[in-house]
């Protein structure tokens, strides 16, 4: 511990000195990051041990959130920030003739997660902590993570993501806690016994490393425990152990392995039940530590499956329950039922995971006949409450050689939530109705969050400092009162004021753009930036062919008038998806094409940052004046994507889609740009939706769909034929071209209001104002107040 900077220049020069041999001046970089890792992770240990007693001392109920993403990014400056000794630790090093900054850029992020999932999961933690409440998370520790992206000649290539390559200072191996986890073999019933015996399986061993999660102005520590596979004790017999060694290696080797093909699909669903039954074991032992049964499990643990991924946890709990503790069906299901709460992240069918029943009676033979026994009982429950045998098999888990995860997931948790209200009506009212009518109170909306110590307080210090000087900073703590600045919006020395700090952090963007793209970027210019994963519905396609329109425009209207813009996009496509691939390589070549167009880019820059990640967003995030949120309505979950930027005084150009409707009923639709089909007119336009009507009857869209394949962007006029059969002949599923003119129309009004400064400063004032009800420490304590019922340590 340390609380001065003498104290800390001590501390720090000894452990220079025990670990490596050597002085500090003689001491490298790298050297110097990892000894301010471990001495942050030592400081935030001894709260770490508090929080712990201080569970079983006052016999607090705890939640587990079961995640395959936690998308934390940099630890180093969030914990010291949270720890309160930053400013310590920057004097101490600066005396000592190191500058912090140096360290913390060599901090890579964490490889545990991908997108919106894993960084929702990252802003529990963060909530949880600093509100007190004994919540801890479960994950893999992925060697490589999702992959690190390069972009060669336009094209996404994937490297892995050595993350691990410096070790991981936050991690604290727990050898001691090492658990089996089965796979493969048979099961037989013993007469003798009664009961069903897992035999020939092979075991993984599963190792855990816990990681602190330190809650800001308070002494409550959580933790993150990531599992890692290694080869068990029980070495199978029938195996080469090098085959063997290699198998478990691949468990945790990356994030979701491509499943298109049968191994694929064996290695994804290994991965699911690894993180579950470790997982499991590991609460289960922890709570027999203290209490003399597991009559009592439900009352003392809350687990919450986030998505389908971790939902093996329902049938391997009753597995655990009847197989290794004797309960009797009703007694375990009981239990069971009153343990897990589901979220549910997706409305799109074929997102919500299928796994062939034929794969998980091979790989899981146990836990499939739990679930086959979950099954039956359920469907016949709904024949004898309902009379209906072909309702019973609709909502039945097994079905058509598959197994359904989340009627699964629906039929074994107390709670089923969706992540925004409009998500959550189309689960009632659409994708899951049925079963929505069948548990009714079981759906809820728990409208997703982020938090704003990270995403406005860290990551954007310019912003944060003026709005300190304007209403002070209780808002750190309670962030709903940035309604403050609401007040305050129309002073138009405020508003000249966040117009100059926009400029710093655009100008921060564009050093960057300069330096790795080697492009230069007006920062007068609107940044109009759209960053995330790459997916048909997420809608990039409509992006790039707006470009594309305004691009001829500019060539063949000599009355064309427009404000400079610049267009910026980040995210990963999945390696498998091909589509999403080639409109990575469209957005690069119109790129290339544009920006060395002398006419063309006076007007318009389009630029892609490759290897999108929390550490580029908190870059990216804080330059954006427009937030592009513009997924085919009724498409989105929920994105948080939207939140950030609207934390960080962007305004959001988006659909009446997911969160985007929230934001609206927040800053009331003048200080958004709205534009497109809603969900309501999505459904009644499809059944007369004619995509070759809009090619024919508007020359200009004519024009941009056949630049597609008329060998504008590439030589190779097949390069981009994906896009246009998807668009064509595929009928445009997603309503790119139906919503075009509109998002053209939003395009031109935003350019209108951008040249009113104090009408668009004002706008912005009004949404950072606003931005309070999407902290991630709201969420929280909806899930605290409804689902989990915890107490606060």
């Amino acid at each position: 511990m340390f609380t001065s900077k003498e104290e800390f220049i001590m501390e720090f020069s000894k452990r220079i000195i025990s670990t490596y041999g050597r002085c500090v001046s003689q001491s490298h970089v790298t050297e110097q990051f990892m000894v301010l890792e471990s001495m942050v992770r030592d400081y935030a240990s001894v709260n770490w041990a508090t929080t712990k007693a201080d569970i079983i001392k006052y016999n607090k109920k705890q939640m587990y959130y079961f995640s395959l993403e936690f998308l934390m990014g940099r630890m180093l400056v969030n914990n010291l920030m949270n720890l309160g000794i930053y400013d310590v630790a920057k004097i101490g090093l600066s005396e000592l003739g190191i500058n912090i900054h140096e360290l913390e850029e060599l901090e890579t992020d964490a490889g545990l997660g991908n997108g919106g999932l894993g960084r929702l999961a990252a802003c529990f933690m963060d909530s949880l902590a600093s509100l007190s409440y004994p919540g801890n998370g479960n994950t893999i520790r992925y060697e490589y993570g999702l992959f690190k992206q390069k972009i060669e000649d336009g094209y996404q290539i994937e490297v892995p993501d050595q993350w691990l390559k410096l070790g991981n200072g936050w991690e604290v191996r727990k050898p001691k806690h090492t658990v089996d986890v089965k796979f493969w073999g048979t099961v037989q019933y013993n007469s003798e016994t009664q009961k069903y015996e897992h035999q020939g399986a092979e075991c993984v061993s599963a190792v855990p490393y816990d990681v602190p999660i330190v809650g800001m102005n308070t002494t409550v520590t959580n933790t993150l425990r990531l599992w890692h596979a290694q080869p068990s004790d029980n070495i199978p017999s029938n195996k080469d152990f090098r085959q063997y060694n290699q198998e478990v290696r691949d468990i945790c080797q990356t994030l979701y392995p491509d499943d298109s093909t049968i191994s694929g699909k064996t290695l994804r669903l290994k991965q699911q039940y690894f993180l579950v039954a470790a997982g499991l074991q590991a609460i289960i032992k922890y709570h027999l530590s203290l209490y003399p049964n597991l009559d009592n499990f439900h009352e003392k643990s809350v687990i919450q499956l986030n998505d389908t991924h971790p939902v093996l946890c329902i049938p391997e709990l009753m597995r655990i329950l009847i197989d290794e503790y004797d309960y009797k069906w009703d007694q375990a299901w009981f239990i069971v039922s009153h343990t897990f709460a589901y979220t549910n992240h997706t409305v799109l069918v074929e997102a919500l995971e299928r796994w062939p029943i034929t794969l998980m009676q091979a790989l899981l033979p146990r836990v499939y006949m739990i679930i086959d026994e979950i099954h039956h009982r359920f469907h016949d429950e709904v024949i004898k409450r309902t009379g209906d045998k072909e309702k019973a098999d609709r909502l039945g888990i097994l079905k058509d050689g598959y197994c359904d995860m989340a009627h699964l997931a629906v039929v074994g948790s107390f709670s089923v939530n969706g992540v925004a209200y409009l998500h959550t009506q189309i689960l009632k009212n659409d994708v899951m109705r049925e079963l929505s009518d069948y548990f009714p109170g079981k759906f809820n909306n728990k409208t997703n969050g982020i938090t704003h110590r990270r995403w406005l307080l860290y990551a954007n210090p310019q912003l944060s400092k003026l709005i300190k000087q304007q209403i002070g900073d209780s808002w750190i703590e309670q962030p709903l009162l940035l309604s403050k600045l609401l007040d305050c919006s129309l002073d138009p020395k405020l508003q000249e004021q966040f117009i100059a700090v926009k400029k710093e952090r655009k100008q921060l963007l564009a050093d960057y753009i300069l330096k790795n793209n080697h492009i230069q970027v007006d920062v007068d210019s609107i940044f109009n930036i759209q960053v995330k994963r790459f997916h048909a519905y997420k809608r990039q396609l409509l992006s790039v062919l707006g470009i594309i329109y305004q691009y001829y425009e500019i060539k063949n209207n000599p009355d064309y008038k427009m404000y400079p813009q610049t267009f910026i996009f980040g995210g990963k496509a999945a390696p498998g998806y091909y589509f999403a691939k080639t409109v990575i390589k469209l957005i690069n070549s119109v790129a290339k094409v544009i920006n060395e167009d002398e006419e063309v880019s006076k007007w318009i820059k389009v630029i892609f940052i490759e290897n999108y990640g929390v550490t580029l967003a908190e870059l990216i995030i804080p330059a954006a004046d427009v937030s592009l949120q513009i997924s085919t309505a009724g498409k989105e979950a929920s994105g948080t994507g939207n939140m950030k930027f609207m934390m960080n005084g962007a305004i959001t150009l988006g659909t009446m889609d997911g969160a985007n409707v929230e934001i609206v009923q927040q800053v009331a639709k003048e200080n958004c740009e709205i534009f497109g089909l809603t969900t309501a007119e999505i459904e009644e336009l499809k059944p007369n939706y004619h995509v070759w009507d809009y090619y024919h009857n508007d020359p200009k869209i004519k024009r941009v769909i056949d630049s597609l394949v008329d060998g504008s962007w590439d030589n190779n006029r097949e390069q981009f034929r994906v896009i246009f059969e998807e668009l064509m002949n595929h009928n445009d599923e997603y309503f790119v071209l139906a919503d075009l003119d509109a998002y053209l129309k939003a395009l031109n009004h935003i350019e209108e209001r951008y040249q009113d400064q104090a009408e668009w400063a004002k706008a912005c004032l009004i949404n950072i104002a606003k931005s309070g009800y999407f902290s991630s420490d709201r969420t929280i304590k909806e899930y605290v107040d409804d689902i989990w019922h915890i107490e606060k340590i």
